[in-house]
């Protein structure tokens, strides 16, 4: 029996710390770092500050010395500094809240006033100072509320009150749909494009990033209750936070304990009832609830806050009953634990440390229509996100930090039934027990055919021995056994574990020189990512039934064919060879970044000068280096190896801009910037070991003796074409902002952006393909000229084997983006509004977003069917529209706090279709429709436009004290607008044209909020 809701909360909220502290390596580590390094800060892109100007109305009154404290309660000290001699003040390394700001002059005249401090965002706050010999306290602020600066050109930074107020949702994919001019995208997977590819954007959970290695999408888990902030920066980056993203950058801090306990308990429900038909299903079926707990406060007053918070979301469906009968119920339970310190040993030293736990188990999915309970598959998924963050102030001009960080994420799919049997090519498969040896697949009659490869009398064998599995295994109809069903139990296990480590050390300095004043930025980073990935058999893994109809062309040598009565299907991890197994796939990057940044004003003016350089280097698996050899290398399976290194010269990133403010806080500005993106699978798609771990055929006996055993056709590693140029994006902005009082600000801006010097794997001939006789203008000839991409590559492969394929730079591969947008904030005493339209182009002859069949999904970056034969290649129809493109997307969300207590919460989104194309094969010489090769140029199709508006409504209750009780209810696409995306490409198929995807349904959601 399931306990109530606060019940359940509070006794999981006692172990939450402990939990999510525990002593485990990750945590280890980052204590004994917080012990070495105390005296050193961490994360500086976790924090925001404040800037400003104090001014007197006595031109001869000296402004230098005015003390200026800053306070708050997300601070456990408060921070103070002078002003300089011009009046000016910095106030650096803030924790992201609001503060109290105390100016004090010589003559102990005061002023207060009040400021909000925004994620990676600098405020601005003058002041004029009275003169007077009397105190005088003034909370307010002078200059816009909106007014901030950030580490790009275009940034937009929210805090939890904007957050929790618009309807948003519960993971961290749902803050995406809040980035101005980003497109609200209804994959699971893949990310929204905004001018570039969905796997090049950069997501950061505190700070860390929580994009998967390899694949360059967001992790399936982080969710939003623990965000207090988030920053999002789409354009005009500087040299500061090792911004390589060729899309959007965003970025979150996690909520912190202040210098007042308060805790919360939140129930939130979504019954299947409360969810409108998705277009092609019957009803909608998933019952849907969310608890949250958190508990914050003082351990050490002024010196040491804590915070924790337990998040449990559930999800169960009743699973219809099979041929076979009742099935177990659908169930997905994910227990969640953070905790986080944050200590102030002095004034000047700020230190985070904070750690995240998830673990997610699902059950009861994926059972056929015609199998057994037993063959369901469930699911894991456990998550740590550990952090260690801080920040050391040295003096009035200078700051140091570092940050590390680390994130893990193992998931993999798990067979409900698990079965004790361990295959081995020196055992046999019990055939009288074969729901306990594997996944079963059940025979079904067959009728002998003249023309077929086999003779009446051998149809008639194996219909005796189908017959008789039949009866065994089948299901019942109308009283007769049926076959082509499935028993026993899941065949496999799936493990795919990420991993990723990163440091980082910056060093911020401001000074005078002349006339002008620098900000001066230098940082260094190490990052590192691995995959690793098992797959193992269940049992003997898949079996199915023969009956001695083998494949006339199979390798039959030393048996009769017609002795082979059931096949396996066998992982190569899970057989023993030798007394051991085979060792799983490891794949990794390592990333080595450095960057410098001066930030210049002179007058009005204000420069930009900035540089990041990067390293990025590839290990694979199966290879060891050797000299006197054509490759450099020789065979060594499970051995690690360097597959590639780009040059530091080929990836500078300069990062350019100027900002001539004009008039106050208005201003226009421009900004140049080379992005060199780090997503890539090449590290495991390229690796020479794919092709030693494959699946295993065996042919058996009628009494389970294996006859062969012959592994199954798998890729090879590939070789890389040499002077390759890293994948880039250039980008150009021309903007201005205009403060409109202080409560509304209007900005507008232009954006160009180019990507070249892509990479994917292509047939080392590819330059060469005989286009005759094909309804196609073939090669360009000066591509052709080009010749192979690897002249030596037979050498290679009569040395070492790999493939026929290649890593290469695709000849003549790029994408366009042009942008144009107009966004309005007001931000009053009870409201906030975001307004924007966009207006964008997306084109060019490579998509990296259109590569496969389904593309919302962990797919390679670099090894996809782009480049894979005739159809597929840069030239053939490629150059156009690419599938990312929504020339117009209008966005506009808010809140409005009405007087009786309640909060009112909009969401509103218009946007253009998506552009496809149809695929089809025959125009290239090949019998029928292909994946991914175009039968007209790129985009020329486009699917319906969508809209839809979400609202929310808050009712506080308020009692005694700082008790409140909260309900809140959420509906989302008000209008149940289930417009139609992804459309089937296939020409010759009948549904051709026909929408696989639609939007989300209309859904509501209630809320009961208790705080404390």
């Amino acid at each position: 029996m399931k306990q109530h809701a606060s019940t359940l909360a509070m006794s999981y909220i006692a172990k939450a710390t402990s939990n999510a502290l525990r002593a485990k390596k990750t945590a280890f580590t980052g204590v004994v770092m917080a012990a070495a390094l105390a005296s050193a800060p961490a994360f500086a892109n976790l924090t925001g500050g404040i800037k400003g100007k104090v001014s007197s109305p006595e031109a001869q009154q000296s402004l230098a010395g005015i003390t200026v404290t800053a306070k708050s309660n997300v601070m456990p000290k408060p921070r103070t500094v002078v002003t300089r001699e011009d009046g000016s003040y910095d106030l650096p390394q803030l924790k992201p809240g609001t503060y109290e700001l105390t100016f004090t002059d010589k003559n102990g005249v005061t002023q207060t006033m009040t400021v909000d401090v925004l994620l990676e965002q600098t405020s601005s706050l003058n002041v004029t100072m009275g003169g007077a010999n009397e105190n005088v306290e003034v909370i307010t602020v002078t200059g816009s509320k909106l007014f901030r600066q950030g580490k790009s050109a275009l940034t937009n930074s929210l805090g939890e009150e904007a957050i929790n107020s618009v309807p948003v949702g519960q993971d961290y994919r749902d803050l995406l749909k809040l980035v101005p001019g980003v497109e609200l995208s209804a994959n699971t997977v893949l990310g929204p494009s905004a001018g570039g590819s969905g796997v090049d954007n950069s997501y950061g959970f505190d700070g860390v990033n929580v994009s998967m290695p390899m694949f360059g999408n967001l992790a399936s888990e982080p969710s939003t209750h623990d965000v207090a902030y988030v920053t999002m920066d789409r354009g005009g980056a500087k040299a500061v936070g090792f911004n390589r993203s060729g899309g959007f950058s965003i970025n979150t801090v996690s909520k912190s304990g202040t210098d007042e306990f308060h805790g919360n308990v939140e129930y939130k429900v979504q019954p299947k009832s409360f969810v409108a038909t998705p277009v092609g299903e019957e009803s909608y079926e998933l019952d849907k609830s969310w608890l949250t707990a958190s508990l914050g406060g003082p351990l050490i007053e002024d010196t040491l806050y804590f915070y924790t918070s337990y998040y449990r979301p559930e999800e169960t469906k009743a699973n219809k009953a099979t041929a076979y009968g009742d099935v177990k119920d659908y169930e997905s339970i994910r227990d969640e634990y953070f905790g986080k310190l944050t200590w102030a040993p002095t004034d000047d030293i700020l230190i985070n440390i904070s750690q995240r736990t998830s673990d997610k188990e699902v059950k009861g999915d994926s059972i056929g229509a015609y199998e057994t309970d037993s063959v369901s598959v469930g699911s894991k998924a456990d998550q740590d996100i550990f952090t260690l963050d801080g920040s050391w102030i040295l003096g009035s001009a200078t700051t140091l930090s570092f940050q590390y960080s680390k994130f893990e994420l193992e998931t993999g799919s798990k067979p409900d039934t698990e079965l004790s049997v361990i295959p081995s090519l020196s055992s046999q498969v019990d055939i009288n027990n074969l729901t306990q040896m594997g996944y079963f697949s059940v025979p079904n009659l067959r009728e002998y055919d003249s023309e077929g490869a086999f003779t009446e009398e051998q149809i008639a064998s194996y219909n005796a021995g189908a017959t008789a599995l039949i009866n065994a295994y089948g299901y019942l109809e109308d009283g007769v056994m049926k076959g082509e069903g499935g028993v026993g139990a899941y065949a496999q296990y799936d493990n795919q574990n990420f991993y990723r480590d990163s440091f980082e050390i910056n060093l911020e300095h401001e000074f005078n020189w002349g006339d002008t004043y620098h900000t001066l930025h230098l940082g260094a980073k190490w990052e590192e990512g691995e995959e690793q990935i098992t797959r193992l058999s269940n049992g003997w893994g898949r079996i199915s039934y023969l009956g001695g109809l083998v494949d006339p062309d199979a390798d039959t040598e030393g048996f009769d064919p017609a002795d082979a009565i059931y096949r396996a299907h066998v992982q190569q991890m899970s057989l023993a060879t030798d007394g051991s197994t085979v060792a799983g796939i490891n794949s990794e990057m390592r990333s080595l970044n450095f960057e410098i940044n001066d930030t210049i004003e002179h007058g009005d003016w204000t420069y930009n000068i900035g540089l990041l350089v990067s390293q990025d280097t590839w290990y694979g698996q199966g290879l060891k280096e050797k000299s006197g050899t054509i490759s450099g290398y020789e065979l060594a399976p499970g051995h690690k190896y360097e597959m590639y290194k780009t040059d530091w010269s080929d990836m500078l990133q300069p990062r350019l801009g100027a900002t001539w403010t004009y008039s106050e806080e208005d201003s226009v500005f421009a900004n140049f910037a080379i992005y060199n993106p780090e997503a890539s699978s090449l590290a495991r798609a390229a690796s020479w070991d794919r092709n030693t771990r494959s699946e295993i055929e065996l042919l058996l006996d009628d009494s389970g003796n294996i006859l062969s055993a012959s592994p199954r056709r798998g890729s090879s590693g590939k070789a890389f074409q040499e002077g390759m140029k890293p994948r880039r994006i250039n980008e150009f902005t021309l903007g201005t902002t205009k403060y409109v009082g202080s409560d509304l600000v209007l900005r507008a801006h232009v954006r160009h952006r180019k990507g070249m010097h892509f990479w994917e794997d292509m047939p080392n001939t590819a330059r060469l393909t005989d286009y005759s006789g094909v309804d196609a203008d073939g090669v360009p000839q000066h591509i052709a000229d080009k010749g192979l991409y690897v002249d030596n590559l037979a050498e290679i492969r009569d040395e070492i084997g790999g493939s026929s394929y290649v890593i290469a730079e695709v000849d003549g591969g790029e994408t366009k983006y042009w942008e144009a947008s107009i966004e309005a904030e007001y931000l009053g005493e009870n409201s906030y509004i975001n307004a924007s339209y966009v207006w964008s182009h997306y084109y060019g002859n490579f998509d990296q977003d259109n590569t496969t069949t389904s593309n919302d999904a962990n797919n390679f970056i670099g090894s996809s069917y782009y480049g894979d034969g005739r159809g597929r290649y840069s030239w053939d129809n490629r150059y156009g529209t690419l599938s990312g493109d929504k020339p117009h997307k209008v966005k506009v969300y808010g809140y409005y706090t009405v007087p009786w207590e309640a909060n009112i919460g909009a969401y509103f989104v218009f946007q253009s279709g998506q552009a496809w194309e149809a695929w089809d094969g025959t125009q290239y010489g090949y019998a029928s429709s292909h994946v991914s090769r175009y039968a007209e140029p790129a985009g020329s199709r486009r699917t319906a436009s969508h809209w839809q508006l979400d609202l929310n409504y808050t009712q506080d209750f308020k009692f005694s004290g700082d008790m409140e009780l909260q309900f809140r209810a959420d509906l989302f696409n008000v209008f149940n607008r289930q417009t139609g995306f992804n459309k089937n490409p296939y020409a010759q198929y009948d549904n051709f044209g026909e929408s696989r995807s639609y939007y989300n349904p209309r859904s509501l959601q209630l809320s009961v909020n208790f705080k404390f």
